[in-house]
């Protein structure tokens, strides 16, 4: 039985009242309790098991990028609405007292501050493309991270979160081993997650593209199949929610960050994503809010060392 028959502010409140959440007064960002985070990990652990054999490299990277970045690969033309900028104070004593007063009398004070040369990471995958510059061997290349993403959306719907981690795969090389490679990926996240004992089904998708433009945008991406989602239940049965998406990028960053295969072609890029947050929502929704009463085949994937 499902912990609040899949209404988003129930569900909120539900979290809320066992200790999983913590509001910090801000919609889209809360605090995670240790046990929010056992299963997180746990998680996070399993789907390690399962790439185990694919020897990606493992990266580590901060939660903010080079702004070049989002300029290079046009990031502000097709999601503005979703960018965070990291500006900071650049003034002199004089502008440091006027910002002060500024704040003190419950004034805006934006203006007092200049943007610096990062902003938040919008997209986990974004981080590694450049390192990727030159010539891929011919294998290609294939990388994991565990990065935390930034999106401007607040809202009290517990799923939607300003700031979130998202497990990543990027693979780099032939269009044939790219597509091969996410089509594998797309089984395997169905997989786990309907082992999990989770409502999920794959269906194609597109991204949020801002404006009018973003509209034929989002439909020449789900025409060509160049993104698809793992869907489940967890606020509502008729909208499921994404929480792993997998998207083939053809040859944009290849072209963008100057990545070739060995025959001298721009190298073609796909990146997969398991929305961490999410997916354990997914299961406290699906199983209740105490995992010590989830089933034995559950735990046993998370945490397989405490399951005899």
């Amino acid at each position: 039985m499902s912990a609040t028959d899949y209404e988003a502010l129930k569900f909120h409140d539900g979290l809320v009242k066992a200790g999983l959440i913590i509001p910090v007064g801000v919609q889209g960002v809360f605090g995670r309790n240790h046990v929010f985070e056992s299963v997180l990990e746990g998680f996070n652990t399993a789907v390690s098991r399962l790439a185990k054999d694919d020897h990606a490299e493992y990266f580590v990277y901060p939660p903010v990028i080079d702004r070049k970045v989002l300029e290079k690969v046009d990031y502000m033309d097709s999601f503005p609405h979703l960018a965070g900028t990291v500006h900071s104070f650049f003034g002199k004593e004089l502008d440091a007292r006027k910002l002060s007063e500024r704040i003190h009398a419950g004034e805006p004070w934006g203006q007092e501050m200049g943007l610096t040369d990062v902003t938040l990471n919008p997209a986990a995958c974004y981080p590694v493309y450049p390192s990727f510059t030159g010539t891929v061997p011919a294998a290609g290349k294939l990388v994991t991270m565990l990065n935390w993403v930034y999106r401007h959306e607040p809202s009290p719907e517990p799923t939607r979160m300003q700031a979130f981690r998202v497990r990543e795969f990027v693979r780099c090389g032939t269009p044939d081993q790219v597509v091969e490679w996410r089509d594998m990926w797309l089984q395997r996240g169905l997989t786990l997650l309907t082992t999990l004992g989770l409502q999920a089904a794959s269906d194609v998708a597109n991204d949020p593209f801002f404006g009018k433009g973003g509209k034929m945008l989002a439909a020449s991406q789900r025409e060509q199949k160049l993104k698809f989602e793992v869907l489940v239940p967890v606020i509502s049965k008729d909208k499921p929610t994404a929480c792993c998406s997998f998207n083939f990028h053809e040859g944009h960053f290849g072209e963008v960050f100057d990545i070739q295969t060995p025959d001298g072609n721009v190298a073609n890029t796909a990146c997969l994503g398991f929305g961490l947050e999410r997916c354990v929502m997914a299961l406290f929704q699906e199983h209740g809010f105490d995992p010590a009463t989830w089933p034995s085949e559950v735990r046993a994937v998370l945490w397989p060392q405490t399951v005899a």
